[in-house]
This record gives structure tokens, sequence and C-alpha cells, in this order.
């Protein structure tokens, strides 16, 4: 897998980007309109019963494993009450040929255990101990300070506006030692904020453990024996737990993790932030919570904070989907879901209901498969199902050809993610992550960075003003337009929690990095050269035309450049690590990253000086032509990297990233 590919998985990872096709409406339909639309079903489509279903998911999902190289998965479809289909794929271990049983066979559905966090957190609101718009700092012990003056609310924090930076540090670790009790991890992983509350979708973690940390004070029940006596006792969901490590009577239940078929198990992964991510159950339980929410909280909830909670509609970019509290929104076929994802680095599953139609899907897999095969099945899975037994009738327009040009040549550019770092070193991600918008020659816009998040090529069509549709899938990107200029766009997958900025003139790594990548390939060249001329001139016994200063300098610039080379290898060999386990930067690599932090910015400020100085000091000694040039390439790759040094925090001791 090449590096780039193992960033965009690694982003998934620790993102839980939900990566589905979908197909939506123009607007948001109201449940009375979604229940008209499927009765009577429009031509072509199939009845949705038990058989049915199980015939095709017999002929789609072990073809799609075996094809994805997938080790297992679990597929559960609940229907009008109970459960519809109920259907284990592969093995669960593969060395011992143990078969996936979707009643006991326990899969990591990762951020999906968000849903049970809010669940939680709507159950004390609905005890009246929590308030969704007050500052959260009144149920703290300790204060998350204020951003402009403006505190954060359970309901930013339940849609995602709560203007948190990511935070990666405490994520995810293979040692069991790496838990730690919410009480100190809401204070030690506590990220920057960066944008004002409530105005910018940017997926948080570190949020969802803080809410899991509030249930905890204004309960007086630690987390994990809260959720026990809360959600899963009253549902019967008896092969489900928060707790890391497992618990003893359920370990032998516990599904491998794999990268794929072919690969040795993972070992189990710690979730540091519990709240967020740290479910282990069966796919039969997670139909259990299935019903409950489609029962309107059933078990669980008054069925008007159920619908509090299901119907609520954060803003966003219109009209796309956008946040229910803690949900995502998910149009399909013009019937209104809601749902979740979920990724650790070895489980990738997804989550969707749909309360008009009292149908819910739920899929896990234990592996990523080849070439990210896991986000393809799971999002052609949803929108199969619906085209079989839910297709839209409907039909689609593209605006005027020329109109449709203009707006594709508004929104070509380079953008940023509202979901990332932005004040320590991790932003660097940002040189390798932009996304790019292209117009091809057909005025037809391109987003090449998108395409791997659903599966099938993508024919984007602009069928309402900056409002395009994948004739393919049906999923919509759109755009904000502000004073005739854009200045934010998404698509349906993501824009419930993900925004894409215009990136700045001076973060624009479409300009940056071929800036950075010309400028270590000037130090390299320096540095490479210098012990090369040296023994030229030794084998011809000729003599070096500098000396004195002039010498001391022109050594001076090379030792900076042999720096400058050196840090970019070690932040290479960083992120290398860090894309094969996401944990190593939990501790064990700590060394290297101080080390690099130190180094970095003396190599840059020293190259810059140094080689500033060498070109002062050839022009004052009138040296030939080509050595001023080369001390003048020296300075601008000074200036180069020290830019990049201070524009993405490459320094520094914090431990909070």
């Amino acid at each position: 897998m090449s590096l780039l590919r193992k960033l965009v998985v690694l982003l998934a990872v620790i993102g839980l980007i939900p990566l589905a096709a979908q197909d939506v409406a123009k607007a948001p339909v109201s449940g009375e309109q979604a229940s008209e639309a499927s009765v009577p079903q429009p031509k072509g489509s199939h009845e949705l019963t038990a058989a049915d279903l199980e015939t095709w998911l017999d002929g789609y999902m072990p073809y799609a494993l075996e094809r994805g190289k997938i080790a297992g998965a679990v597929v559960i479809a609940v229907k009008d009450g109970k459960p519809l289909v109920e259907k284990g794929y592969g093995f669960a271990d593969v060395a011992a040929r143990r078969p996936v049983d979707p009643a006991t066979t326990l899969f990591r559905p990762g951020s999906i255990s968000k849903l049970l966090t809010w669940t939680a957190v709507m159950q004390q609101v609905e005890a009246g101990k929590l308030d969704l718009d007050a500052d959260v700092n009144q149920y703290l012990d300790f204060t998350i300070p204020p951003f402009d003056g403006k505190p954060i609310t359970l309901r930013n924090i339940m849609t995602h506006t709560a203007g948190f930076e990511e935070s990666v540090r405490y994520l995810i670790s293979s040692d069991p030692k790496a838990v730690l009790p919410l009480k100190d991890y809401s204070r030690r992983a506590l990220p920057q904020r960066v944008f004002e509350p409530g105005t910018t979708p940017a997926y948080s973690n570190y949020a969802t453990a803080l809410a899991g940390y509030l249930v905890e004070r204004v309960s007086g029940e630690d987390f994990d024996s809260y959720i026990e006596g809360h959600i899963f006792t009253p549902l019967g969901m008896a092969h489900s737990t928060f707790r890391q490590p497992l618990p003893k009577s359920l370990a032998p239940f516990m599904s491998n993790g794999y990268s794929n078929d072919e690969a040795p198990p993972m070992p189990f992964e710690i979730v540091i932030p519990g709240p967020a991510g740290s479910l282990s159950a069966s796919g039969s339980d997670m139909g259990k919570f299935m019903l409950a929410h489609l029962a309107n909280g059933e078990g669980l909830l008054d069925p008007a904070t159920a619908k509090q909670m299901h119907e609520y509609h954060a803003p966003g970019i219109d009209p796309l989907n956008s946040m229910a509290l803690g949900f995502f929104e998910q149009y399909i076929n013009g019937h209104r879901g809601i749902g979740h994802g979920g990724d650790t680095e070895g489980f990738h599953s997804y989550l969707w209901i749909f309360p008009d139609d009292g149908f819910g899907l739920y899929i896990a897999m234990n592996s990523m498969g080849r070439d990210g095969a896991a986000y393809g099945i799971r999002n052609a899975l949803m929108q199969k199902v619906a085209d079989r037994y839910f297709p839209d009738p409907r039909t689609y327009t593209a605006i005027d050809e020329a109109t449709a040009r203009e707006h594709a040549q508004m929104i070509a550019g380079t953008y940023t993610s509202s979901r990332g770092s932005f004040t320590n070193f991790l932003s660097v991600f940002g040189l390798l992550g932009g996304t790019e918008v292209s117009v091809d020659a057909d005025g037809k816009i391109h987003v090449p960075a998108l395409d791997v998040l659903t599966p099938g090529t993508r024919d984007w069509v602009e069928i309402e003003p900056f409002v395009w549709r994948d004739a393919n899938s049906g999923e919509r990107l759109a755009a904000r337009i502000e004073n005739g200029k854009v200045t934010r766009i998404s698509i349906d997958a993501i824009a419930p929690f993900t925004v894409l900025m215009p990136a700045p003139l001076g973060g624009n790594p479409t300009l940056l990095l071929p800036a950075l990548l010309a400028a270590l390939g000037l130090a390299l060249l320096a540095a490479l050269a210098w012990p090369v001329r040296a023994l030229v001139r030794r084998h011809f016994k000729a003599e070096f035309g500098l000396t004195g200063r002039s010498l001391t300098a022109f050594r001076v610039t090379r030792v900076f450049a042999w720096a400058a080379v050196v840090s970019a290898a070690g932040w290479f060999a960083l992120v290398q690590a860090f894309s094969a386990d996401s944990g190593a930067l939990g501790g064990s690599l700590d060394w290297l990253l101080n080390l690099l932090r130190v180094l970095t910015p003396l190599a840059s400020l020293g190259l810059l000086a140094s080689a500033g100085y060498h070109l002062f000091l050839c022009f004052r000694d009138k040296r030939r032509w080509t050595m001023k040039l080369g001390a003048a390439l020296l300075v601008l790759a000074g200036l180069v990297l020290t830019y990049i040094t201070f524009r993405y925090h490459l320094y520094g001791f914090g431990m909070v990233f």
C-alpha cells in the first residue's frame, strides 16, 4: 500500500469518516413525505422480506469479501420491530477457521459506540441532570477555556461543532496499560479550540469522551457500568461491553482484527477515549439497539426524547446531510435515515436506521482488505439495498451548460478540511491531504481525493445552483457562496461533521508541497556535493578557492543542509511509523518527536542564516556567478524550510496533539 493510501486509511481511522454512498433528495423531505414515498413501491422494487434479503446478501457478501480480501463480516437487518436477517460471513479467526456467529461473535464497531454515549447523554437530559444548551463547565471539575468568550454546550458536542481541533495522541493503542480513566483523559488530552462554537462541523473523539465523563459526573456511576446498567441490561445486550481489555466472560467470543485475510491478527485495540469508540458487540446486540431507536427509544428513552434526538437538524451546507443529535443524517433514495460509521485499525462498520420505514441495517467487517475494500463494501451495501427495496422514482435535470461551466470554475481550487490539526506538528498532514477540485474540458468537476470515499466512478452533474449530484451514486456535493465567493464545500457522506474550506495562499499545499520538495532537493544536493567535491579535489590535488570566514561559512551551510535532510528523513520515518500504527505516537516515539522538534527549527534557521551570510561573502569577495547562484538557491531553500517549520508548528515540546 502506498504511503498516500496509508495516510488516507489512517485519517479515516482517526477521523472515523463514514463513507456512505447515498442517493438524496434535493431538500430534506418530511417524515410524512418519506412514508408516502414508500407506499406504493415504485416500479421495479422488490418486496423487503427476510427470504429475499437473505438470498440477495448471500449473493453479494461472500463475493465482496473474497474480492476485497476481508476475513469476516456480520450483517444485521431489522424491520417493523423485529430482526429480519442476521448473518455471519467468513471467519472470526482465520487460522482456527472459526466462523462468524451473528449472535455471539464480537466485533469492534468503532465510533458507532458514540451512539450509545449520546443515548446515555439524552437519558441524563431526560432526567433533568444535563442541559443541552448550558455551558458544560458547570458539570465539570476542571475548566475548558472559552473561545472568544464563548463556552461550549452539549448541543455543540453532539453536533461536532464544539470547535476542537483533531486529537490523536491518546486515541488507539495495543498496550492495555494505555487505558485512562475519563477523569484523567479529559484533562490530559484537552485539544485547542480553533472554531467558534456552533459554526463549523469538525468531528471530535475528544468531545465525545468528554460527554461520557459528563455522564459519569452527573450519574455518579463510572461510564462502563452506566452503559451496562442503563443500555445493555434493559435491551438484553449480553454480548456487549465498553470495557478494555475484555472481560474474561466475553474474551472467547472476540473476533480477530486483520489488515486483510492473509495477514496475521492484530492485537486487541485499546481505544483510549472509550465513550468515543471502545464498544465490543455482537451483531445481534447491535440489532437490539437499532430496534430500540426505531421504536422511539423503547427501553431507553421516552418517545419525546428519542424524537428530539432523531429529528434535530443542525445548520450546515444546505441541502446536504446534516447532524441530528449524535446521529449523522443520511438521505438515501429520498428516504431520511440516521446513522453512524465506525473504524478502528482492524474493524470497519456502519449502522443505518430509517425511522419512517421501520428499517435498520448494520454491517461490521474485521479487515480493511485490499485497497480499502471495506469502505466500498459497506457503502455499496446500503445503496444497493435501497435501490432494490426503496428505489427512487424521481428524475434529475441538469442546469444549463453555460451556468454549470461558470459555477464549476468558481469552485475549482484547493481546499483544507475542518477536521484536522491546526496548532501542532500534525498540521503538516495538511501538506499531504489537500483536496483539489478541478474542471475538465467538458466543464465537469473532479474531486479525486473524495473519489476514494465511495465505490465506483464519479459523474458530478449540477442539478441546481452550486449543488452537484453524482449520477452513479446519487451523492451530492454543494458549495456555500458568500459575496460571490466559495467559503466552504462538502459532500453528503461527510457534510454532517466536516466541511472543506478554500486553502489560504500561505497554506496552499498545491504551492507549498512542490516548494518544500524543491527546497529539500537543494539541501540534499548541497549536502551530497560537499564530500563529493572534496574527494574530487583530493584526487586532482586541487586547492579550494575559499579561505577564512568564507570557507567557514561554506562549511557551516553544508552542515545545516545535512541537518535539514536528516530532519526531513526523521519526519518521514515518523509518518511511516504513525501510518503503520497510530498508537506509535502514544509514547514509544516521543524521543524521536522531541528530537525532531528541536532539530528542525535549528536546521532550517541555521541553513537560512548561514546561507545568507555565505551569499553576502560571495558578493563581497566577487566570487564567480555559479557560487553566487548556489548560495542564493540555498537561501531560498532556507526560507522555504523555515516557513514550513513555523507555519506547520514543527517545533516545541507540547504533548497534546
